[in-house]
C-alpha cells in the first residue's frame, strides 16, 4: 500500500477540521511556521499543503491576515446535496474521465457538475487520491460472464481477455493503476488476481513462477491499454480518426519509405496492406504470451 505524501497528509488532516466545522468559514488556518512545528516537515512541504488546499478552494489568502478558511456561501444549497451520495460521485467521476480524460478530474469540477460546493464533495470522498481508487475499484466490480472453462490456458485467456475489456471501456485505468510497482488496496482488483493465480496452481510452476506469469500478462495488457488512452486523447486534440490521420500523413510517410532508408520496413508493408487493430495485436501478444507459459509448463513436468 503506498504511503501518501506528507503534504497530502496535512491537507487531509485540515480539510477534515474544516469539514467536521472545527475551522469554520474566516478561521484562520495553520500557518507554514506553524505545520512546520506541528506536523515536523520542511517549510516547502507546509507551503504545498497550504497551497493544494487553496487550489480545492478551502482556503484564501488574506494581507495581514494570513490564510484562513473561505467562506461556504451556503454550499448552493440543500437540494442537491441530499441526493449526494459517496456511489453518486463515484460514478460522475467515471463519467467524467471516461469522457475527458484523467487530467478533467478535480475535487471542484466533480462539485461544480452536482451543483454544490467542493466542501460538501469531501464530506463523502476525502481526497482526490482516494476518488481514483474508489473509481478503479468499482470498474474492476464482477468477473467474466459464463462458466469457468477446464485447462488453465483458456481460464487465462478469459481473465486476460476481461481485464482488456475494463481498459477498453475506461482508458484511464491503466494510467490510474500503477499495479505493478504501486498496487492498490483494491479487493475487486484483487479478485481477479486470485482468479489468475488459482489457474496456475498446481501446475508445477514455482510461486515465484506463478507470480511473475500474473504481472508479465497484467503489464501486458496494461501497456497495450495506454495506446487506448493516448488514442482517445489524440482524437480529442486532433480531431481526426486514426484513418483521417493516416491519409493526412500519407505523403510524408510515403517521402520517408520511398528515400530508401528503410529498406526492410519498405519491404514489409509493400508485400501486403496491413491495418493495426489494437484488439488484433492484443491477441497476437496475448497468443505468445501464453505459449511462454506452456513451455514453463511443460519443462516442470506438469500439464
Amino acid at each position: 500500500m503506498t504511503m501518501e505524501p506528507p503534504y497530502l497528509r496535512i491537507a487531509g488532516d485540515i480539510r477534515r477540521r474544516i469539514a467536521s466545522g472545527e475551522l469554520a468559514p474566516g478561521a484562520r488556518v495553520p500557518s507554514t511556521r506553524r505545520i512546520t512545528q506541528d506536523w515536523g516537515v520542511a517549510m516547502a512541504t507546509a507551503t504545498k499543503a497550504l497551497a493544494t488546499l487553496q487550489q480545492d478552494g478551502l482556503v484564501r489568502a488574506v494581507p495581514g491576515v494570513g490564510t484562513v478558511v473561505a467562506a461556504s456561501g451556503r454550499e448552493r444549497d440543500s437540494a442537491p446535496q441530499r441526493g449526494l451520495t459517496r456511489d453518486r460521485v463515484i460514478r460522475a467521476a467515471i463519467a467524467l474521465v471516461d469522457s475527458e480524460g484523467l487530467a478533467a478530474l478535480s475535487m471542484r469540477r466533480v462539485a461544480t457538475d452536482f451543483g454544490v460546493s467542493t466542501m460538501a464533495l469531501y464530506r463523502h470522498v476525502p481526497s482526490k487520491g482516494e476518488l481514483v481508487r474508489l473509481m478503479s475499484e468499482a470498474v474492476f466490480d464482477g468477473e467474466p460472464p459464463g462458466p469457468r472453462p477446464s485447462g488453465w490456458r483458456a481460464q487465462l485467456e478469459r481473465e486476460a481477455r476481461w481485464l482488456w475489456t475494463r481498459y477498453q471501456r475506461h482508458p484511464w485505468l491503466a494510467r490510474a493503476m500503477a499495479a505493478l510497482t504501486r498496487p492498490m488496496a483494491s479487493p475487486h482488483a484483487m479478485r481477479y488476481t486470485e482468479r489468475v493465480l488459482t489457474a496456475l496452481k498446481g501446475r508445477g510452476l514455482t510461486p515465484n513462477q506463478i507470480i511473475h506469469v500474473h504481472l508479465a500478462l497484467l503489464g501486458y495488457a496494461q501497456g497495450v491499454a495506454a495506446a487506448v488512452e493516448l488514442e482517445v486523447q489524440a482524437r480529442q486534440d486532433t480531431g481526426l480518426t486514426p484513418e483521417e490521420w493516416m491519409a493526412s500523413n500519407e505523403l510524408r510517410l510515403e517521402q520517408i519509405q520511398t528515400a530508401g532508408s528503410y529498406p526492410t520496413l519498405s519491404t514489409l508493408f509493400g508485400e501486403e496492406e496491413f491495418d493495426l487493430e489494437l484488439d488484433t495485436l492484443f491477441e497476437f501478444g496475448l497468443a505468445r504470451l501464453l505459449d511462454g507459459v506452456a513451455s514453463l509448463i511443460e519443462q516442470s513436468g506438469s500439464r
